[in-house]
């Protein structure tokens, strides 16, 4: 296996974009955030095109085929033509997203701190 057929993994998610750092990416897969062939694996791990990983940033999932590799970050147009996102996963993010924009933060209703009244009304509805 050469250089020029693979690339580190943690390099790979670093140019394509899915972290911003490549210690965060390596982190993510030292956690198993970052599953490569439904499978967990080390940061060391070569990639090569055509396989398939699931990626999990925290905030948004993806399950995306690698299509071409690279270990330097380039412009986001560049890095989005190194994977193919598969149809279930970018509906699933759609779903999330739309979710999070429904989503109320019940602390939004609150203003400082909690009157003796607030704290009254909080402990009753509480139990």
């Amino acid at each position: 296996m050469s250089m020029d057929e693979s690339v580190r993994i943690d390099k790979w998610l670093w140019a394509a974009r899915f972290f911003k750092t490549r210690s965060l990416a390596t982190e993510a897969i030292e956690r198993g955030r970052v599953k490569l062939n439904t499978e967990r694996c080390k940061p060391s791990r070569h990639l090569q095109v055509g396989e398939l990983l699931d990626i999990d940033n925290g905030s948004v999932v993806w399950q995306v085929r690698v299509l071409d590799l690279s270990d330097k970050r380039g412009p986001a147009s560049v890095a989005q033509q190194l994977y193919a996102e598969s149809a279930e996963s970018i509906q699933a993010r759609e779903q999330q997203a739309e979710q999070r924009k429904l989503f109320v933060e019940p602390a939004d209703t609150l203003r400082g701190r909690p009157t003796k009244r607030d704290r009254r009304v909080l402990d009753r509805s509480r139990g």
